[in-house]
């Protein structure tokens, strides 16, 4: 079984991503089309194509902080120029011969990669590895300026299907989830941030 494979929502051009903001910065991103203040260019920005992590992150928009869920879809090209600059928060031995190599690029590294469990439609743990980028803030900028496609507010979303889950009604639930589906990268990518 492939555990650490990037599964996400895309098409030919974009792929749709996951963050979770407090109403003061979502509200203007939503209005802007992209982020603007008060969101912060200076701190790391994490991004995730797994729509049910971000729920179980944010308890389905409830976690303070966390009060609205924006799906944020950026060209493939960014995407794909981000895990080309990412290294991996941990010392993978499929990516890096020992420990001092590892320290001296993560040192270095304007992408972070970290591969955490995926989750269920009920928050459990599961085996796969679901992908997040953290994006520092010398990158941060080709992000918010030309990334960026369109951000849609899928706050609502998030909390139709956890009222459909609490109701028992999970059948029901996984038929609203965002469709997702192996991402292809090319060997030289998946090498790069530990993929299967």
């Amino acid at each position: 079984m492939r555990t650490r494979e990037i599964r996400a929502e895309y098409d030919r051009e974009t792929i749709t991503v996951y963050q979770a903001y407090r109403p003061d910065i979502a509200v203007p991103a939503l209005e802007h089309g992209t982020f603007v203040a008060p969101f912060s260019r200076g701190r790391m920005t994490w991004i995730k194509p797994s729509f049910l992590w971000l729920m179980a992150r944010s308890d389905w928009a409830r976690k303070p902080g966390q009060e609205m869920i924006l799906a944020v879809r950026i060209s493939r090209s960014g995407w794909e120029e981000a895990l080309s600059e990412a290294v991996p928060t941990d010392p993978d031995r499929r990516v890096f011969r020992n420990a001092d190599e590892w320290r001296a690029r993560f040192r270095e590294a304007t992408v972070r990669v970290q591969w955490d469990p995926e989750r269920s439609l009920r928050g459990e743990k599961l085996e796969a590895r679901s992908i997040q980028i953290g994006l520092s803030r010398h990158i941060v900028d080709r992000y918010v300026d030309d990334w960026i496609v369109a951000i849609e507010d899928r706050t609502p979303l998030a909390r139709k299907i956890h009222r459909l889950v609490q109701d028992g009604c999970a059948a029901k639930a996984r038929t609203f989830l965002p469709r997702e589906r192996a991402y292809p990268l090319n060997d030289s990518l998946l090498r790069r941030i530990g993929a299967d």
